[in-house]
């Protein structure tokens, strides 16, 4: 079994969803210890936005990056996805990722309705969301709402979400929220295969 393990928080240590992400991918370890893991930093090694030129295939070290951040995708049976909440969305570096992975004929398709095709399906994928304030249910969360809606439109129907709420209200806030992600961790999202 192979897992994609994917951060994307610019705060380093002091990162909750980099420490829910390791959580859940430390609980699967321990679950499968032939588990298979595959690690991106993108904060530590950021892929370029998309450009003409990265459509066009122009840069061919570019195109080599973007055909193995591709692969990882596919090839996992698991994919953690470590997700700060910037400004009510995501980090522009995993937006990155995310164009580098949504590609027409590989991840998705269009029928000749012209209605869209998942390829990608047959993975489950766990979000480790962290967020300042309280944005569930609020009307201004764009971060939930868009990673479901691209990765179903991939064709993965396996996505949950494990989410520390109201990080900078409090140190206590922040530690009892941490507390209860972790706390959550469902025995599914822990140790399913």
């Amino acid at each position: 079994m192979k897992l994609l393990h994917v951060d994307s928080s610019i705060l380093g240590e002091h990162s909750a969803s980099r420490a829910l992400g390791a959580a859940i991918v430390a609980a699967r370890k321990a679950a499968h210890p032939d588990l298979q893991v595959t690690y991106r930093d993108l904060a530590a090694t950021p892929l370029p936005h998309l450009s003409g030129g990265s459509l066009a295939k122009a840069d061919p070290a570019e195109a080599a990056a973007a055909e193995q951040v591709l692969q990882e995708f596919l090839e996992a049976d698991v994919v953690v996805v470590g997700a700060p909440m910037y400004n009510f969305s995501i980090p522009s570096t995993l937006k990155a990722w995310i164009d580098r992975i949504a590609v027409a004929g590989r991840t998705f398709r269009y029928n000749e309705q012209g209605q869209p095709e998942g390829l990608a399906g047959g993975k489950q994928v766990v979000v480790a969301s962290s967020r300042g304030g309280f944005h569930q249910d609020s009307g201004l969360d764009f971060q939930e709402p868009y990673l479901r809606k691209l990765f179903g439109f991939l064709g993965v129907r396996d996505v949950a979400f494990v989410r520390a709420e109201g990080l900078s209200v409090s140190p206590e806030q922040r530690a009892a929220a941490m507390e209860a992600a972790l706390s959550a961790l469902r025995p599914d999202l822990a140790a399913a295969a």
